[in-house]
């Protein structure tokens, strides 16, 4: 007991650390959005948002574009499913790249009407239909969730690069902020490099150390932990080849590429916007990204305040402008997944009130 107590004190301190550090993060994230969600109200209220100009919006909309953009945004759920199939090629040799693209749509779908609780779908549904561990689908969907984060850091460093060269001529507010917006992109690509290389050497010593710091713990759930270890080190071994690290990376780049002309398309498709060179759409692709990170169940999030944002305080667009291009923005890219996700879901016979006990379901993998 003299020597378990140290370890446990040290332990618990680190844990509490950890959390102190987790909740520092998120609230800073969670001001960041409210301020930008206040100084939008506060903009609407005292700008006089005209309705008629808002609707009037939709009425000069070119169709053809936004039917473009609508075909390339459905095209990176199957690049998403091509990239998931070679992280679990060391898994299994008979992957049915049909039963990928169903996944992803659902999951996608899952986390448009549940949030950020619907993200262990896709890797759930994933582990069911291949026969693979859902904890190894669990360390899939962290080495694409890295791969997404580091690009879409380096989307946004591009576009804090070309601010200077695109016109616009920000305040001094702005510009501060957006200097500190750089400094945390470049800090937190770092963090996920980092991240990412240790992942790499996961096998072995990092293991191991793991389970001797919770050697404290019952057996029963070191043995549970150990099987959870086990099972992530098998969804780990895609990055343990460079050939299969090479193409996650080039499926994600390309993947990106099609996002940003689907951006490109949005934008065509708006009088308002139809100007915008591929600079200007860069721009608002990375700010975008980052207000995305924020998904409320149902409704979206920060997407349309940074949309709204950057299209107001940039490029001088009216404020019901921007908020139409913003709604249309959010459909073509989060919601019109949903109707297709909805179908694929019923005719698989999931009840969308069994996916909320996914955690139950799946703690013996």
């Amino acid at each position: 007991m003299s020597r378990g107590g140290p370890v446990i004190r040290a332990t618990e301190g680190s844990i509490c650390k950890g959390l102190k550090k987790h909740h520092l993060g998120a609230g800073l994230g969670i001001l960041a959005i409210l301020a930008s969600v206040l100084f939008v109200v506060y903009r609407w209220r005292h700008s006089g948002f005209a309705w008629a100009k808002f609707t009037s919006v939709f009425s000069d909309v070119d169709w053809s574009w936004l039917a473009l953009a609508m075909v390339l945004i459905l095209a990176t759920y199957v690049g998403r499913a091509m990239r998931w199939e070679i992280m679990l090629r060391p898994l299994s040799n008979r992957v049915r790249l049909w039963s990928l693209v169903v996944a992803t749509c659902i999951g996608f779908t899952a986390v448009v009407l549940f949030g950020r609780a619907g993200e262990p779908v896709r890797p759930y549904l994933i582990a069911r239909k291949e026969g693979v561990s859902f904890s190894s689908q669990v360390a899939a969907w962290l080495v694409e969730r890295i791969l997404d984060l580091l690009m879409v850091l380096l989307i946004f460093g591009i576009a804090l690069t070309q601010i200077s060269r695109s016109g616009i001529q920000p305040g001094p507010h702005i510009q501060s902020a957006l200097e500190a917006a750089g400094l945390l992109a470049g800090i937190t690509g770092a963090l996920s490099l980092v991240l990412l290389l240790g992942l790499r050497h996961f096998r072995g010593n990092i293991r191991n150390r793991l389970m001797e710091g919770l050697s404290f713990l019952p057996e029963l759930v070191q043995q549970r932990v150990a099987r959870f270890l086990r099972a992530f080190e098998e969804g780990m071994q895609s990055t343990q080849r460079k050939s299969y690290v090479w193409l996650l990376v080039t499926y994600t780049v390309v993947e990106w590429l099609v996002v940003a002309g689907s951006f490109f398309c949005v934008f065509r498709a708006f009088p308002a916007t139809a100007g915008m060179r591929i600079t200007d759409v860069i721009i608002a692709l990375g700010f975008v990204c980052f207000g995305s990170v924020l998904q409320i169940p149902g409704v979206g999030g920060g997407m349309q305040i940074a949309t709204v944002l950057v299209l107001t305080e940039f490029y001088g667009i009216s404020l019901e402008e921007a908020s139409g291009i913003a709604l249309v923005l959010w459909i073509i890219t989060f919601v019109v997944i949903v109707p297709l996700g909805l179908v694929l879901a019923f005719h698989e016979g999931i009840k969308w009130r069994s996916l909320r006990h996914i955690d139950e379901s799946s703690s013996g993998y």
